[in-house]
């Protein structure tokens, strides 16, 4: 095969297909997973997060901060239940997570400046209250902070097996106008370093939530969708191919590669090697194979997860951070499932809590059975809250709350933290923090060093600026 003359350079996409898809037999509806790999400097402290994130905004009065004592344009339909936790009370369609309360913690004053969705979504991705230089709430750009996830990907250490870093799943989060939110990316530290993003939930801007029976429709309630399948990456090699040949193909294609200097510029540089390496390292580790098949899983297990994607991509997280993958960020429904302007006491109730329940307290059960909780923190939330005061969005719409950047409660387990507090408080109207007002800054600092991060990282952009990682302190009171 001749090579292409150097002023015609094929991309790095078409090498990237033409050899990691190629070579490897990887599906062709996962190729966005391929992104490039990175060493980190500093020695890891053996700890992972799961960052559970809840597009649309959760309603603070509607889960974890509820005002029964307020009035009724301000509390709300629902009604606060104990927890074991002495003096806990959440909402009644949260009866699991009440059951292991002594699991858990909550940060009841996270609060920043944005009511938008775009920004809200940017500032709760990357951890940073600003807005970056030239912010397009329509479409990512390389000037947005880079989110943590991508940070992750850049700095953690490299695996001798190639692991990737940091995971994105089940979808990239994109509006049902069709943009795509900012913040999901590497932004100023580099394209080369956005995160792996599995792609496994399809996108369905006409409808909401946890498929196939919690799937929801904000005004018209329950919907029906049978395209919508959940489709775990198909990480086996072709007929015939075995892990040896791949090797043998590997080993030649290095030979070639150090003889001809064509070949090493046509595949660019260190980040595509780290693909591939990723990509073989997919390949043959059994424990991420087992992670996404699905059909292998105990069905008494899938019972407890719940048979719907929220269910799933939480059961999976589970099974990376067990393969060694350190970050894990489960987007838990596509863009906005959590924007109840209207509705939103019957979508709450009948779509969106029960599911997220019964997922997320199955995941810190199993985490603390394995041993795994005190080695992996949990962390749950949205871009932001939602307003004190019920509105609804037309005359004839049924009522719900609008956007809410003053407040929002955050849910926090694991990673030596340690259950059962509540750090902060609002109002009693549940509008502004009255103590303990927390910041994204300190969210993502408690990240960091959850992922054993130095306080003293440094990250550089594209153009060689360095950054300071830790833009906040983390959150007190929670170990």
């Amino acid at each position: 095969m001749s090579l292409p003359h150097p002023a015609h350079p094929v991309s790095r996409r078409e090498v990237i297909q033409a050899g990691a898809v190629g070579l490897l037999g990887l599906g062709m509806n996962h190729l966005s997973a391929l992104q490039a790999m990175t060493a980190a400097t500093q020695p890891p402290r053996a700890k992972s997060v799961i960052y559970i994130f809840l597009s649309g905004g959760l309603a603070q009065h509607e889960s974890f901060d509820m005002k029964p004592d307020a009035p009724m344009e301000i509390r709300g339909e629902f009604k606060p239940i104990r927890t074991r936790t002495p003096g806990l009370h959440i909402c009644e369609h949260l009866p699991n997570l009440a059951r292991i309360s002594e699991k858990w913690s909550l940060v009841r004053s996270l609060t920043h400046g944005s009511s938008d969705h775009s920004l809200g979504h940017h500032i709760m991705l990357t951890g940073r209250s600003d807005a970056p230089l030239g912010f397009d709430p329509s479409k990512p750009k390389k000037s947005d902070h880079p989110s943590m996830a991508a940070l992750a990907t850049a700095l953690l250490p490299k695996r001798k097996d190639n692991l990737p870093p940091a995971i994105v799943l089940p979808e990239k989060l994109v509006h049902r106008e069709g943009r795509t939110l900012a913040g999901q990316f590497a932004g100023t530290l580099g394209a080369q370093h956005d995160p792996w993003f599995l792609e496994m939930s399809p996108y369905h801007p006409k409808h909401y939530g946890a498929y196939p029976n919690y799937l929801f429709h904000h005004e018209r309630g329950f919907e029906t969708d049978p395209t919508l399948r959940f489709q775990a990456p198909h990480l086996s090699l072709p007929q015939g191919l075995t892990m040896d040949r791949v090797m043998d193909r590997v080993s030649l294609r290095n030979a070639l590669e150090q003889q001809t200097q064509d070949l090493t510029a046509l595949a660019g540089d260190e980040a595509f090697d780290s693909t591939r390496q990723a990509a073989i390292g997919l390949l043959s580790n059994r424990k991420v194979h087992d992670a996404f098949s699905l059909e292998k899983v105990d069905p008494k297990m899938l019972d407890r997860y719940g048979r719907n994607s929220f269910g799933w991509s939480l059961l999976m997280a589970r099974r990376l951070v067990e393969s060694g993958v350190r970050m894990v960020q489960v987007n838990l429904g596509n863009s906005e499932t959590w924007d109840t302007h209207q509705a939103a006491w019957g979508n709450l109730k009948n779509y969106l809590l029960p599911p997220m329940d019964l997922a997320v307290s199955a995941l810190l059960e199993d985490l603390d059975a394995s041993g795994q909780l005190d080695e992996t923190l949990i962390v749950m939330g949205g871009e932001f809250g939602r307003t004190p005061k019920i509105k609804s969005i037309s005359a004839t719409a049924l009522p719900g709350r609008d956007h809410w950047g003053h407040a929002q409660s955050v849910l926090l387990a694991g990673g030596g933290i340690k259950g059962g507090r509540v750090i902060g408080s609002t109002d009693k109207l549940g509008g502004y923090p009255t103590s303990d007002a927390q910041t994204p800054e300190n969210l993502a600092a408690t990240i960091y060093e959850a992922l054993g991060l130095p306080r003293e990282t440094i990250w550089k952009d594209f153009t060689g600026r360095p950054h300071t990682l830790y833009m906040g302190s983390p959150i007190g009171g929670l170990t």
